[in-house]
């Protein structure tokens, strides 16, 4: 019998993605089941030690000698005095909490909330931080990492400049937003006076394998100018990409100047059309950047929140960062002591 596959690469890749997908699915609901389970008797005991009213002092002796008697009848199960005044400690704090937040800690692994209670003090940020330990599996370790460079502030006053979370499932907002950036340079260019769209875009294309190493992985370059006809009407897109890991084509417009909301319509025009005559069966919706020299991010979230297209607004840079300028001057004198 042959094993060969009856199917192309393309099929099978998205089989092999909604298998994996499944999989992991499963074994995310088994991980909050189980941590749910485990959280709802610690905040059951932690209830009980707060309605009795035990604090230090004699409180001590008594919750020392139930841990001896609870440890003896459940051994396996963590349940030192120090344990149970943290099981006391999770329950004051958040038995007055917002409902969202109580459901969102209760599915947390039991050292992620030690830690939110000893390091986290604002509500808010405990339940920024345990949803993003939800959404993207956070270890305990990175968790600890993210509390320590105070993402939290940190995305309080950062204004977004896309729509990604609005515009696309949760799993492929997160990856776009790791994929696309802020800022490009595109000081490979060696463009040292100003220049047109056009002639910034020939640029880009002569220097395609280097645009596309400042993208990132995953992208493949389809065309320049690539031409969409709908209604007896031509329409062009700057540069048109396809990213692997999104599975989405990838528009990208060229803006000498400074954003322009009227930009974000055009876009989104264009994202409607390669959805309606190219996208694949099997391939996500469009994704739309638009690269200027300079925007203002109040204005981009503005311009972009009743908008159902996923696009991001992000800036160039044309002259080299000093620091990989002088990269760039030692690995060249390197270069030239060999020859």
């Amino acid at each position: 019998m042959s094993n060969k596959l009856n199917i192309n690469q393309s099929e099978y890749s998205v089989i092999l993605q909604q298998a994996v997908a499944e999989i992991r699915n499963a074994r995310t609901l088994i991980a909050k089941q189980i941590n749910s389970t485990t959280n709802s008797v610690y905040w059951n005991l932690g209830k009980l030690l707060f309605e009795k009213q035990l604090e230090g002092g004699y409180g001590s002796g008594v919750v020392k000698q139930l841990s001896i008697d609870l440890k003896s009848e459940f051994p396996d199960m963590g349940l030192s005095p120090r344990n149970l005044w943290d099981m006391k400690r999770f329950y004051e704090r958040y038995y007055q909490a917002d409902i969202k937040l109580r459901q969102a800690v209760a599915v947390l692994p039991w050292g992620h909330n030690l830690l939110l209670i000893n390091k986290v003090q604002s509500l808010s940020a405990v339940e920024f931080y345990a949803n993003e330990v939800i959404v993207k599996g956070w270890s305990r370790d990175l968790l600890l990492n993210a509390i320590k460079m105070d993402t939290y502030s940190r995305t309080q006053t950062q204004i977004a400049s896309n729509n990604f979370s609005q515009t696309l499932p949760a799993i492929n907002a997160e990856y776009a937003n790791e994929v696309f950036k802020s800022t490009y340079n595109l000081g490979f260019l060696g463009i040292t006076e100003p220049v047109k769209e056009i002639e910034l875009e020939k640029r880009l294309i002569d220097k395609i394998r280097n645009f596309i190493l400042e993208l990132g992985k995953g992208f493949s370059f389809i065309g320049n100018q690539h031409r969409l006809e709908y209604n007896g009407k031509e329409y062009f897109v700057d540069m048109l990409f396809f990213h692997r890991g999104l599975r989405s084509l990838v528009a990208i417009e060229l803006k000498i100047g400074s954003f322009k909301a009227e930009y974000v319509g055009k876009m989104n025009f264009y994202l409607s059309l390669l959805d309606k005559l190219e996208k694949d069966e099997s391939e996500n919706q469009s994704i739309g950047i638009i690269l200027c020299a300079d925007r203002d991010r109040l204005e981009v979230e503005i311009a972009l929140q009743d908008i159902n297209k996923p696009i991001g607004v992000s800036e160039y840079q044309l002259l080299i960062p000093k620091d990989e300028l002088q990269a760039l001057l030692v690995n060249e004198i390197k270069a030239s002591t060999k020859k």
